[in-house]
């Protein structure tokens, strides 16, 4: 996220803001003088190809966005590690069923796994006969996952754990209400004492009786001994493709059809401290082995069940290129001096074969073990996030850059540095630049790009946002402060080439930034006005950028774009985008130029719009889409007349036809005949 821009520091930001913001509510006031006027040349001559990865997405681990939220893991802290490597160790959220009296539970360090090697002991005291009779239901241990599991009935889950014990064991495995009182599905695991001796990999599946949005996980038993539980995981059967990514978090991405996917991090790649930053190699093979981390800028642990290799194979699921963005050395708090830096550099290299290399190369080999034999199509990766200015990052840069490109020549490297407003001091092909600021001063942004170089790297708008007051939760507002961003960054594509909004997701009981694109919970989801802004540059990638002037005969703030676009079905359409981001509606008339009167002919417009009754306007889990697109409107034919009401994004279709002369005479004759 935005370091350099604002603090990522400063994710308790949100808390100090007032959400009880001033109803901005707007009366429409039809200014007779409001006027505006769009000269579009559409001729094929004057148009510019827009890159086909112009908008794309930036998935931060930040808000639970993957662990709790995309990464469909049911479970929290599956492997009991979040409390740290020593003995006792804190097991939250997991919590006893029962008290001191029925069992112990504990924490030791003799886990099968190298790498993660803590695991829980769980003695119990009762039994089913004798004094110390275990309570109805027996004793034990439960998940409440991330602020309670979804669990919906008809539906299938698989869960598997590890467990030892010195005797059989008769294991309850059920997925119950919050309270425990709703069993909505259970099995049992029976085991002979010579069957769990040694760690034993023990798998149920349950399909659920029943649904409950809050549920948790239960492991207990009524039979006295000592067991011991290792990387417990709860996954839902239904997820995208079998690949682990919660299908509706999933669907939300699709429908920007991003071209390109910007990972892990923002900040979470860098880490408050190196210790705590995100090292791929331990994120790759069995999600048993994989040691988790705490990240100690967003402040939570993950399990890393969603990592470098989830990241490509998301990529690929979304028919998008990835943007790995690696550590280089520096973390909020200290860095690596450049004599020393070169293990971070093979670091790198390691990772781009992990992604790239054939099945038979070391690391590879690695990714092919793990179901992936094809290589991903890795072309980018940025070194390090907004580590500019800091101490090392220009000695760093150049050994990754040198490096890499001797390696791999191919491959497009991404500076943390700005060179929107004058050549950098190093070799790059692309610079960053993030922006986080107010409505007003975003919708003034649009012109950033205007004058600045068209030789040299391009500019990867890779975080913007409105933040603040103007922002709250998601507002129009900021949206439509965005939206006017965005047209000017398409207008400017020749410059800048890649553009993503910050952050993606955010779970609702872990808000550390605000606003977001998209919010959920364990069983639902919205966008916010910013998602849906997204939306109506889904057809920009790989359009045809057309002249477009706009003139208008007031104050008016009005930007607008056109662009050329095909649909799957092969026809071409003509798409202009308007934002007034006054309180007056506007007449635009529309001029177009450049078509040959004997061959093409446009018809239509659909117009669909974003707008809504007050600027302060947010969606919510009860109004979902209380600020997102109307249905298009068909306008009368020819539509050249528009009215843009106050505070709207418009977007206007017109169908391109080719026509032969006699049948645009015959048309032209029938309609003067009406």
């Amino acid at each position: 996220m935005g370091y350099n821009k604002v603090p990522c520091i400063a994710f308790f930001l949100w808390q100090f803001i007032s959400f009880s913001l001033p109803y901005h509510s707007f009366a429409i006031e039809v200014d007779a003088n409001a006027t505006a006027q769009l000269l579009l040349d559409a001729s094929k001559g004057s148009s510019r190809p827009i890159p086909d990865t112009l908008f794309g997405i930036f998935f931060e681990e930040i808000n639970h966005a993957g662990a709790g939220g995309l990464w469909a893991e049911l479970v929290s802290n599956r492997g009991f590690e979040a409390g740290g490597p020593n003995v006792p160790s804190n097991i939250d959220p997991w919590s006893i069923i029962g008290n001191e009296t029925f069992l112990i539970v504990s924490t030791d360090r003799s886990s099968l796994f190298d790498r993660n090697k803590i695991a829980l002991q769980m003695e119990v005291l009762c039994d089913t006969q004798g004094s110390n009779i275990c309570p109805s239901g027996g004793v034990g241990i439960y998940n409440p996952g991330f602020w309670g599991m979804n669990i919906e009935q008809g539906k299938s889950y698989k869960v598997v754990f590890y467990v030892r014990s010195t005797d059989t064991v008769n294991i309850s495995v059920a997925l119950t209400s919050s309270d425990g009182l709703q069993s909505l599905a259970s099995a049992n695991v029976i085991a002979s004492a010579s069957d769990v001796s040694n760690w034993t990999r023990k798998e149920v599946l349950l399909k659920a009786e029943g649904t409950n949005h809050t549920s948790r996980l239960q492991l207990t038993t009524a039979k006295k001994g000592v067991i011991w539980f290792d990387q417990v995981s709860a996954m839902p059967v239904d997820t995208y493709k079998g690949h682990g990514f919660r299908n509706e978090l999933f669907q939300m991405l699709a429908e920007i059809k991003p071209r390109f996917i910007r990972f892990p991090g923002g900040c979470f790649v860098e880490g408050e401290w190196l210790r705590n930053a995100f090292r791929w190699k331990e994120t790759i093979g069995p999600w048993e082995e994989r040691p988790g981390h705490f990240g100690d800028v967003w402040m939570y642990w993950t399990d890393d069940g969603l990592g470098y290799f989830e990241f490509l194979q998301l990529a690929e699921d979304l028919n998008a290129l990835p943007i790995w963005v690696f550590n280089n050395g520096i973390s909020h708090q200290d860095q690596v001096d450049t004599t020393s830096v070169l293990p971070f550099v093979q670091e790198a290299l390691d990772g781009i074969e992990f992604a790239r290399g054939n099945s038979s190369s070391k690391w590879g080999s690695v990714r092919a073990k793990m179901g992936h034999p094809e290589p991903f199509n890795l072309k980018y990766v940025a070194v390090g996030n907004e580590d500019c200015g800091k101490k090392n990052y220009r000695g760093n840069y150049l050994k990754f850059y040198d490096a890499i490109k001797h390696t791999y020549p191919d491959i497009q490297i991404i500076s943390n540095c700005d060179g929107s407003n004058g050549p950098l001091d190093h070799p790059a092909d692309f610079y960053d630049f993030h922006v986080y600021t107010s409505a007003n001063d975003l919708f003034s942004k649009a012109h950033k790009f205007d004058q600045t170089s068209r030789n040299g790297p391009k500019a990867f708008v890779s975080e913007y946002a409105v933040t603040g007051n103007d922002a709250g939760k998601g507002s129009l507002k900021a949206a439509l402060a965005e939206a006017a961003f965005l047209i000017g960054l398409e207008k400017n594509s020749d410059v800048v080439q890649m553009v993503s909004y910050a952050p993606l997701f955010v779970h609702t009981n872990d808000r550390r930034w605000n606003p977001d694109a998209i919010v959920f919970n364990s069983s639902q989801v919205y966008g916010t006005p910013s998602y849906w802004v997204q939306r109506f540059f889904v057809e920009s990638n790989g359009a045809a950028l057309l002249n477009a002037t706009l003139k208008t005969n007031s104050s008016a703030q009005l930007i607008a774009s056109a662009i050329t676009w095909q649909s799957q079905d092969g026809k071409t359409y003509i798409r202009i985008k308007v934002v007034n981001f006054g309180n007056s509606s506007v007449n635009l008339s529309i001029d177009v130029t450049g078509l040959d009167p004997n061959s093409e002919q446009l018809t239509g417009p659909t117009k669909t719009e974003l707008t809504s009754t007050n600027l302060m306007d947010e969606n919510s889990f009860a109004e979902q889409k209380k600020v997102a697109p109307g249905n298009p409107k068909t306008l009368p034919e020819g539509g050249m007349d528009v009215v843009l009401n106050p505070y709207s994004l418009t977007s206007l279709d017109f169908l391109k036809k080719t026509v032969s002369l006699r049948m645009w005479e015959a048309d032209a004759s029938s309609k003067s005949s009406i």
